[in-house]
């Protein structure tokens, strides 16, 4: 019991507890979930296809901030892949057509390669701090997808292209499913093969990590190419589900949320050890924090000052320091060894 008391997920899954019964209150059959034409429909179901997107870019967040790094730019990957997988599918004589929607996203996926690779040669090669190499893509990068839509929303119609953020398979969302095998992929390959270690011990010690032999520079490249990877994924979840593409406002502030939901998941923005659940429960807990305020009725204009007061509660419990002061915990010090414990040594 006393271990379960100390997880570090113990506050961020009462918090998502307490939003989920709040939205109970307020909204009738919050919990049911029911199947129609084949397909999963309810409240629960759509916390998760809304924050798929978020999901996927905190899981490359975590990974980044595990390097003791930032990317402030993945908002404006998210802008520019659905920006360019549009225009290429507008393009298009059918717009149906597999074929070239599978061209349109693979040319997508590319460019965001490409963009995680620019940050992190400005991280790990030249030397620039994370926070100003990212901020560099994050403003010519939004910038760069309005040139792409020519400062307009660029509409399409393209059912093979909808599946990806607004489609079904297998009786669930495909937004979901995507996040499960993405999720799963990136817990195989750090949890499992010796690649999360490595990361840690870059963000742990980046040159005591070269000098025992690990390629710290290939290390961090690569986490800030994954991220923008899945923030790529996500702008292509975002464009296709409203069938259009908006350079200016897809993906704004999505970097922000990305960041609390790893807070807010326990990994430590000095970098070394991270937590995959942790970050994927923080965006849970972020967007059912969004659902959460339209159920209840928040004024439009105290909507950010009410989520931030939540997030603020929840990092607040999070922390030991403050728990001890809050609940008037005192740490017992250390008992003194008596005398016949001076004398008896235990053999090594």
């Amino acid at each position: 019991m006393t271990a379960l008391l100390r997880h570090r997920l113990l506050w961020p899954v009462v918090i998502l507890i307490a939003l989920l019964l709040l939205n109970v209150v307020f909204t009738d059959n919050f919990l049911s979930v029911q199947m129609k034409d084949g397909h999963l429909y309810g409240s629960l179901i759509d916390i998760l296809r809304f924050g798929a997107p978020l999901i996927l870019v905190a899981l490359g967040m975590t990974l980044v901030i595990a390097t003791s790094g930032i990317d402030l730019s993945v908002g404006s990957v998210v802008a520019i892949a659905g920006a360019l997988a549009c225009l290429r599918i507008s393009e298009l004589g059918d717009q149906n057509s597999v074929g070239g929607v599978l061209s349109a996203v693979a040319l997508t996926l590319g460019l965001s390669l490409l963009l995680g690779a620019w940050n992190g040669f400005l991280v790990a090669g030249v030397g620039i701090q994370p926070i100003i190499a990212t901020l560099i893509l994050m403003v010519g990068g939004r910038g760069l997808a309005q040139l792409i839509t020519d400062g307009q929303i660029l509409t399409i119609n393209s059912s093979s292209y909808k599946l990806i953020g607004g489609g079904y398979w297998l009786t669930l969302p495909f937004g979901i499913i995507i996040v499960l095998a993405m999720v799963a992929l990136t817990a195989f390959l750090t949890r499992r093969l010796a690649l999360g270690l490595l990361i840690e011990s870059v963000g742990g010690n980046a040159e005591a990590s070269r000098l025992s032999g690990i390629r710290s520079r290939g290390v961090i490249i690569m986490v800030y190419m994954f991220c923008a990877l899945c923030a790529g994924i996500a702008g292509l979840m975002v464009s296709s589900n409203v069938s259009s593409a908006d350079g200016n406002n897809a993906g704004l502030w999505i970097e922000l949320d990305a960041i609390l939901a790893v807070v807010i998941g326990g990994t430590s923005l000095a970098g070394g050890r991270f937590s995959l659940s942790g970050t994927v429960l923080g965006a849970l807990i972020i967007q059912t924090l969004t659902t959460t305020i339209y159920s209840i009725g928040v004024p439009p204009e105290t909507t950010l000052l009410f989520k931030a007061l939540v997030v603020t509660i929840v990092c607040l419990l999070q922390s030991p320091a403050f728990r001890e002061k809050a609940f008037h915990r005192r740490r017992r010090p250390p008992r003194a060894p008596s005398a016949v414990e001076e004398k008896v040594k235990v053999p090594a």
